[in-house]
């Protein structure tokens, strides 16, 4: 990738405890990969071994940024960035639209939302995590992802 770092370019499906198929959908996990809890996330990532980690919300924003940036922070509003990391995108990252699962255990979003944990902590119950809308076709951050709902992830190594 252009921040000079390895980028996984499929979403993990490595099982471990916290993580779930989309529907509990073996299915699903192949097609989309694993949904992770924030500790989980940071767990599976980790048992790729040295030096592989969960990217912080600076790498995910300078990525977002070398691609035209993100939703209400730069001239293409998230839609640049959007298509180049998308699945058939410019930059062979090949995000998807994963959706993911609620505390509850409930699943959503599928096709529609990209949803991606950072390892960026805001508090004790919420970390930054990044939002590909299919609605809109934007990239976009948000602080309040709920540790124990369950996002997709993209593992990094410098």
């Amino acid at each position: 990738m252009p921040d000079g770092k390895q980028w996984t370019t499929e979403n993990l499906n490595v099982a471990t405890q916290q993580s779930y198929c989309y529907d509990d959908s073996p299915h699903n996990c192949a097609k989309y990969g694993r949904l992770y809890t924030f500790n989980a996330a940071k767990r599976a990532c980790a048992s790729l071994g040295a030096p592989w980690r969960l990217p912080t919300n600076d790498e995910w924003r300078n990525l977002a940024k070398h691609y035209g940036g993100l939703l209400n922070e730069d001239a293409s509003d998230g839609k640049a960035a959007y298509q180049a990391l998308f699945i058939g995108g410019r930059s062979g990252f090949k995000a998807l639209l994963s959706g993911g699962r609620a505390v509850e255990g409930q699943y959503a979003r599928l096709d529609a939302h990209g949803f991606y944990w950072t390892a960026s902590e805001n508090d004790s119950r919420a970390a930054w995590f990044y939002n590909f809308g299919k609605g809109n076709s934007a990239l976009s951050h948000l602080p309040d992802g709920e540790k124990e709902r369950a996002f997709s992830v993209r593992c990094l190594r410098d």
